[in-house]
């Protein structure tokens, strides 16, 4: 039987990853097909390796969840932070999108006996909401990344994805009065 918990909490974990998802493809529509590809020296990660990576952990981590979590052999996880000639702008957004879907189905499929079950995660063990709570935080500091480079590399052309500078205040007047009226 499901508590009272559960429910709710995948919704919004669900939600999250939604968020997180937007937030970084709204970013990305901003810059340009170089800029996918650029690193700002030789140790920092291109979006492109961010999202190439970013599918990668995501197919390891949901593909059989919550069976398993650990890495399968057939991912070479230090492959994901090279870029190669297979690695079109069309090549790695399919690979986004398949591993966001691969998340998404992952989570429609759990059961509350799920919830209660543990998952193995690089041989640590770790209940389920601890693992999805695990994968949540890795994206949001990935896609982080994503937001600071495109920024970055649209500098005064940015179009803010939150509240722009200088607006806080009307922003929160305008959301007050959405929910005083």
């Amino acid at each position: 039987m499901q508590d009272s918990f559960t429910q709710p909490y995948l919704n919004d974990a669900v939600h999250q990853f939604r968020t997180l998802k937007a937030l970084a493809e709204r970013a990305m529509a901003q810059i340009t097909d170089a800029d996918l590809f650029t690193a700002l020296d030789e140790e920092a990660n291109s979006i492109g390796v961010l999202l190439k990576h970013m599918a990668g952990s995501m197919h390891a981590r949901w593909a059989n969840f919550p069976s398993s979590a650990e890495e399968p052999p057939e991912r070479h996880r230090d492959s994901e932070f090279a870029i190669d000639e297979r690695d079109t702008q069309q090549a790695l957004i399919e690979r986004w999108e398949a591993g966001w879907q691969c998340l998404f189905d992952a989570l429609a499929r759990l059961t509350p006996e799920d919830i209660a079950s543990t998952v193995r995660i690089r041989g640590k063990s770790l209940s389920v909401i601890e693992a999805i709570n695990r994968q949540l935080t890795h994206y949001a500091y990935h896609v982080g990344q994503i937001v600071f480079l495109a920024k970055h590399f649209r500098s005064g052309a940015w179009q803010s994805l939150s509240i722009p500078r200088g607006k806080s205040e009307e922003f929160t007047r305008a959301v007050r009065q959405r929910y005083e009226a």
